[in-house]
Order: structure tokens, then C-alpha cells, then sequence
């Protein structure tokens, strides 16, 4: 399988797409003004201790001062045990003093009128790997459920801690489920030469600086990219080109003869189509090369994916028609959750399918399709009511979280009431407005669509209620109202 990264990168924004056999499979976007601070590694300077809320204020040079509560202190600075009993607290102002400067990492951004959440428990992350500065011993993640795997992976985590110069903790990723040793003593090896270099440059940093922020996106794709996947990464930016090089030198030399310059007159993305193929993500229905086509709906609770048959009718039989729309649906399911970047709860509703084996092979489709996620995936069997439920793992925000906004007609609902429905609130309004106020006239405005068939379809109906309240009915368009929107006037 021939796999390629795309690098398209502006002052604006970045955007990576990963195209395997000329198929877009995966999309990346970061823009400039959404970075967050989160992992991000400060030089801090305690500006306020609160010894009432034990907790401190710290100068990390933003606009304003970060918080650190006690609980994210006393980890790394103090022992609460001997010999099994518990002892007092060590209140905060005998921990830290206006002026003292200290490492912190932010743990949430600022928000509103709140500065960032801090904690001097630091960690620096790669792929498979989370190092713990002076910790110890090897934690693995609780959502890798299998127990041999757990025992394996703790087992070689400590042989491969053991053999480093420094004392580290670390944790054991998810995305470690099945990792080989090499890729494991790769990321251990990186993470090591990574805190080394923070730690040369923290002693001289002044009171505010920031001496690690987590990668930008094209440095972090590398990262996270296991090397045999790809064969080629295209870079549009010569700027740029100099920068991933350097990283891939000294963090992933096996990656630096696959990078290199697109240097073409047409855009990178236009050349492999990877801008239509955005923009139909962006789309609820999915069109099958059979016929068929696959819609997605996405909602705060969970995502609906359902398969219909569309203009595919077969050639043999109706257990054929569906068994084949269904089996393309399933890779086409995988592709796009993955494309959309959808997480959480997803609800496929495939189509009814009588032959058990039929239900079968669509699962086991389904499943060979989503083996290539590198998010988490959990898939249940075929549910009483025909449905297929499963989960993934929200790694970021969805393309069309990051992409688009709520309509500010429909305000997300995806549907406008009819004009024949507003024309009949409308009718009510001016009941309403003429019983409460005496009016000579009565002026409505409202949008084009709405005022058309008040004067056509409608017409009888609001001379009836013309008469009816024995007051004058004048129609004014706006043309800047939605077709939900109306205003009813009394003069």
C-alpha cells in the first residue's frame, strides 16, 4: 500500500492530509490563532501566595496571572507518609514564597476572567509514552483492557527504564496496544533526549518564558506517525522544509529520505483532490460507487450513520443488493469516521439483513475496515432492533467542528419552517396584536418568500382576516429576514 503525507502549510494555518493509494484517508488542520497552552512548559514566577484558598498566583507571562493549587504542588515537594501514617499537610505559604521561581505546565487554558490552571507535576508525551520527570516506576493505560498485554507492555517498559542514564516515570499510552519493543525503546529514546533539552534551557530562562510547548502540527505528525506507513512527505512550504528536516534528523532519522519539496504551480492539495474530497466531508450524504449512499448525522449525544440502497437495484436478488451496498457501506463507514474524525458514541444502521452469515461477513468487514484507525475503536455486535454500536476515540475536535459554524438562519437545526407555517403565525400575531392594541392599521413585515404567498396561496385567507378584525393590512418585505422571521406592527 502506497501511503503519502501532504504538508500544506500558510502563515494562517497548517493542513496535513494522508493519502494512501490516491485515497484521502485522514485530514490535520491547526490555525495560527486556536493554539491552546495546555502541556505547555512555563519558567514561572510566584507573584501571590494565598494561604486561605492554599493555593498561589503565577506570573507565566500572559495577560494574566496563572493559578496553582496546593494539591499540584505537593507531589514533587513533600511527603505526607512515614512509616505508613499519614502527616500534616505542609501548608503552601512554607512551600512557596512571592518572587520563586519554578517549573510549571498548564493543565487547562484560561477561560473567561480565569487565568490557566497550573501543576508542578510535569510530563512530556510521544506517541506510545508519557515520561514523568524524576518519577517512578511504569503505569499502563486502563483503557488497554487486555491483562497479558498490560504485563507485557509493563515488563518491557521496565527493562527499557531501567537502561536509561536518568530516573524516570512513565506511562504507557493506548495507542501503545500492540507495540513492538523497537517502537517503544524509539519513543523512550525521544522522550529522553527531549527532557534533556528542557532541562538545559530551563536554569537560563527568564521569570515567563515558556521552554516547551508541545509540537506544532507538522512536528507532531511526525511524531505520531509510525514510520513504516508512509513512503513520501510532500512539503509546500521551502520555509518549512528546513524545520521538519531538522526534527526528523535528530527525533525520527528514518523519516528524512522520505521528506521532500512539492515545488509544482498547482496547489498540493488541488493536485491529489484532497480539497473536493474535504468539502464532501462536509456533506451529510455519502455517495457509493454502487449507487447506494451513506448518511451521517452528527449530534452532541452521538453520530448516526445510516445505509440506504439508493438508485442500486442489483442484479440477482434482494439479499444480494443489500449484502453488497452493506459491504461497501462498512468501508466507506470506516474511511469517513476516520476523514470526519468523529468520536464518541456512532449508531450504524445498516440495511436489514435476513441471512445471519450476510450480518456476518458486513461485521467482519466493518472490523478489518477500522483495524487502520490509529484512534481507539470498540465495536458490538449487531443489536435486536438491527442496529451496529460502537465507539471511538475523540482524539481532537471534528472536521466540521474546526471548519464551520452553526447556520445563523436554522441555528443548527438543519431545517427552516415552511412559508405556509409562518404565514399561519403570522395570522395569529395579528390577532393577538389587534386584541391587545386599537390600531388604525396594521403593518407586517417579513421576508420575500412569506409576503409572495400572503399575496397568492394566502391571499383569501388574509382578506377573511382583514375583514374579520375591521382593520387595514399592509405587507412590507424585508429583505434582510429569514424566512422564520417576522415582525406584526400595530400603527
Amino acid at each position: 500500500m502506497s501511503a503519502e503525507l501532504l504538508i500544506n502549510i500558510t502563515p494562517q494555518e497548517t493542513r496535513i492530509a494522508l493519502v494512501e493509494n490516491g485515497v484521502l484517508q485522514e485530514v490535520f488542520i491547526e490555525r495560527a490563532r486556536r493554539l491552546g497552552l495546555v502541556g505547555n512548559i512555563y519558567q514561572g514566577q510566584v507573584c501571590r501566595v494565598l494561604p486561605g484558598m492554599e493555593a498561589a498566583f503565577v506570573d507565566i507571562g500572559m495577560d494574566r496571572s496563572a493559578f496553582l493549587h496546593a494539591s499540584d504542588l505537593r507531589r514533587l515537594h513533600q511527603e505526607d507518609s512515614v512509616m505508613g501514617e499519614a502527616s500534616a499537610p505542609t501548608p503552601i505559604s512554607a512551600l512557596l514564597h512571592e518572587g520563586q521561581h519554578l517549573l510549571v505546565q498548564v493543565v487547562k487554558d484560561p477561560l473567561g476572567t480565569k487565568g490557566a490552571r497550573l501543576t508542578t507535576h510535569l510530563s512530556v508525551p510521544s506517541r506510545y509514552l508519557v515520561l514523568i520527570p524524576g518519577g517512578d516506576g511504569v503505569g499502563v493505560s486502563t483503557r488497554i483492557e487486555d491483562e497479558n498485554e498490560r504485563e507485557r507492555l509493563r515488563n518491557l517498559m521496565e527493562e527499557l527504564a531501567a537502561t536509561c542514564e536518568e530516573r524516570h516515570g512513565f506511562i504507557v499510552r493506548t495507542a501503545a496496544e500492540g507495540a513492538s519493543a523497537e517502537a517503544l525503546r524509539h519513543d523512550l529514546q525521544y522522550l529522553s533526549r527531549l527532557w534533556k533539552a528542557i532541562r538545559k534551557r530551563s536554569p537560563s530562562a527568564k521569570a515567563g518564558a515558556r521552554v516547551y510547548a508541545d509540537l506544532p502540527l507538522m512536528l507532531r505528525v511526525l511524531r505520531d506517525m509510525a514510520c513504516d506507513e508512509v513512503d513520501k512527505i510532500r512539503v509546500d512550504s521551502r520555509e518549512n522544509l528546513a524545520v521538519i528536516r531538522d526534527f526528523a534528523e535528530h527525533y525520527v532519522p528514518e523519516l528524512l529520505d522520505k521528506i521532500e519539496h512539492y515545488s509544482g504551480e498547482r496547489p498540493i492539495f488541488d493536485l491529489y483532490g484532497v480539497e473536493d474530497e474535504i468539502q464532501k466531508a462536509l456533506e451529510r450524504k455519502v455517495q457509493l460507487k454502487s449507487g447506494g449512499h451513506v448518511v451521517f448525522d452528527q449530534t452532541e449525544a452521538m453520530t448516526t450513520v445510516d445505509v440506504n440502497t439508493g438508485t442500486f437495484v442489483g442484479h440477482r436478488n434482494l439479499d444480494e443488493t443489500i449484502l453488497k451496498t452493506n459491504l461497501e457501506a462498512a468501508q466507506a463507514i470506516a474511511r469517513q469516521l476516520k476523514l470526519r474524525n468523529l468520536g464518541g458514541i456512532i449508531i450504524i444502521d445498516f440495511i436489514d439483513m435476513r441471512d445471519p452469515e450476510h450480518r456476518r461477513q458486513v461485521m467482519r468487514a466493518l472490523n478489518r475496515a477500522l483495524e487502520r484507525d490509529h484512534a481507539r475503536t470498540q465495536v458490538l455486535e449487531v443489536s435486536s432492533l438491527g442496529l451496529v454500536e460502537m465507539t471511538r476515540k475523540r482524539t481532537r475536535e471534528s472536521l466540521e467542528h474546526v471548519l464551520c459554524e452553526p447556520c445563523p438562519v436554522c441555528a443548527g437545526r438543519g431545517s427552516l419552517k415552511t412559508a405556509e407555517t409562518v404565514c399561519f403565525e403570522l395570522f395569529r400575531e395579528i390577532l393577538r396584536e389587534t386584541r391587545q392594541f386599537e390600531a388604525r392599521e396594521v403593518l407586517v413585515l417579513a421576508s420575500q418568500a412569506v409576503i409572495d404567498r400572503l399575496l397568492d396561496e394566502e391571499s383569501a385567507s388574509l382578506a377573511e382576516l382583514q375583514e374579520f378584525i375591521q382593520t387595514p393590512i399592509r405587507l412590507q418585505v424585508e429583505t434582510l429576514y429569514t424566512q422564520e422571521q417576522f415582525d406584526v406592527v400595530p400603527l
